[in-house]
């Protein structure tokens, strides 16, 4: 090949062990990863990249594991990273009192320059995991705040300020509420357009459960049709879900749900752990998507290892993608707690193995966001969204099988270089974007401040002297 025709890229790493998550599944050793702007140009073996590709930087991969860029399909960027040490409960209240009570002033007492820091913050620690796009859970209160947050960050996300279209009270004012949530909801897709090569945008996000009546659904659902969107909402993760909507509709969820005309492929729902057979094929008929959270389900006692889908939601062929939830930012270690709870819960060690899990953490994020052929994978014409992962650490050892080992038993904190849209954002574990000292430190005073205004006790389990 002439100096004419070969191909032109910025960055060359080189010999690396390459994790591609293409459709073949094929892992690279002495790999070679090509990115031009902000797009993979060629990956290959190293030989072959020398032979074909002039490139402006090369840099030296030997002793990593490159993997794509990971995909957390449920975090709440805001609140939780200023308060994560908080006790957000009394044992002797229910779910809902918790809620109520102890999660949702948090939320709501927070100022603008509260939900920035935590923003960022979320930022810098899911890309110190791995993960470089995100969806978020749909409470964010400050959206213009928390947009230009996130836009000094590098990261790819997708956002959804605070919707609740369900007048609680009796003021009679149920209309008014519908009509301000819908509104709600068409103006941020609007101030905040996805042309689909965005790195943030808004979709439509419902808190999801019981909060939202059926025209705020219909709305969501038809903006997200219309614009190419997707919409993601909390739905069963407990009992308390199901009980209600028998109740009010003589239906469970997807199955009101679907009867409405409210499910579809670009329906996201997150949880999913009390769902029945009747629900499982809802899902399966309307091809939408699973977030699953196994943090929060399985250390929240959501009963999983009694009643969990999520093995049959796979093998239904319902693409199921994973989440953290803000109890973490690390989405492999929620993926090696998926497959531990369910492998005990079915008493089959071989359930969940090392390829699914990486599969959920990557190719299925992307094709549940709707972005399959962009993100997920390290192929030529996709993003350049990757980490490098350092085998150098004495809990790789020697790298026999580099899938396995990544997913079952690589330090979370091995993560050493990140690149997001063509943009190196973490080298050598240090963020490239963001001021870490000064904004942990801001953020763990804006962290008590919140707090206090709360007016909520600081407990500890056990006295401080």
């Amino acid at each position: 090949m002439s100096e004419q025709t070969m191909i032109e890229a910025d960055l060359l790493v080189t010999g690396a062990e390459i994790i591609t998550m293409n459709h073949a599944r094929d892992v690279i050793s002495d790999g070679t990863l090509a990115i031009s702007g902000n797009r993979i140009v060629m990956v290959g073996k190293r030989e072959e990249a020398l032979r074909t590709v002039k490139a402006g930087r090369v840099m030296d991969g030997e002793g990593f594991v490159i993997s794509p860029g990971f995909v957390d399909g449920h975090i709440h960027i805001t609140a939780d990273p200023l308060t994560r040490g908080f006790v957000r409960r009394l044992p002797e209240d229910s779910w809902g009192n918790n809620l109520a009570k102890w999660v949702i002033p948090l939320f709501q007492l927070q100022t603008a320059e509260d939900e920035q820091l935590a923003a960022q913050l979320s930022a810098l620690t899911m890309i110190r995991y791995g993960t470089t796009t995100f969806l978020e859970a749909g409470t964010v209160i400050q959206m213009e705040a928390v947009m230009e947050a996130l836009s000094a960050t590098g990261i790819r996300g997708r956002v959804g300020q605070w919707v609740e279209g369900r007048d609680w009270g009796s003021s009679g004012n149920e209309t008014t509420k519908i009509d301000e949530a819908i509104g709600l909801l068409q103006a941020e897709v609007e101030a905040w357009p996805d042309d689909g090569d965005a790195l943030l945008a808004a979709w439509p996000v419902l808190v999801g459960h019981s909060t939202n009546p059926d025209e705020v659904w219909l709305a969501a659902k038809q903006i997200a049709d219309e614009n190419g969107l997707k919409v993601s909402a909390h739905m069963s993760p407990r009992q308390s879900d199901p009980d209600w909507f028998l109740k009010q509709y003589r239906r469970r969820p997807l199955e009101h749900l679907a009867d409405i005309g409210a499910m579809g492929p670009n329906v996201l729902l997150t949880h999913l752990a009390a769902i029945d057979a009747s629900e499982l094929a809802v899902l399966a008929e309307t091809g939408a998507s699973c977030i699953h959270c196994p943090d929060a389900a399985f250390l929240g006692g959501m009963g999983l290892a009694r009643q969990g889908l999520h093995v049959e939601m796979l093998e239904r062929d319902v693409t199921v993608m994973l989440g953290t939830d803000g109890l973490t930012t690390d989405i492999l270690s929620s993926a090696r707690r998926m497959a531990a709870g369910y492998r005990d819960a079915h008493g089959d060690q071989d359930l969940l193995p090392s390829t699914t899990l990486l599969e959920l953490a990557t190719v299925n994020g992307a094709r549940a966001m709707g972005w399959e052929d962009r993100i997920g994978a390290l192929a030529p014409g996709y993003k350049a969204d990757f980490v490098m992962h350092d085998t150098r650490r004495v809990e790789w050892g020697p790298v026999f099988d580099s899938v396995g080992q990544l997913a079952l038993c690589a330090p979370p904190d091995g993560v050493h270089h990140v690149w997001i849209d063509g943009k190196q954002v973490l080298d050598a574990g240090r963020n490239l974007l963001l001021d870490e000292e000064k904004l942990l430190a801001d953020a763990v005073q804006a962290g008590k401040a919140l707090i206090e205004r709360t007016g909520l006790p600081v407990r500890k389990p056990w006295p401080v002297q």
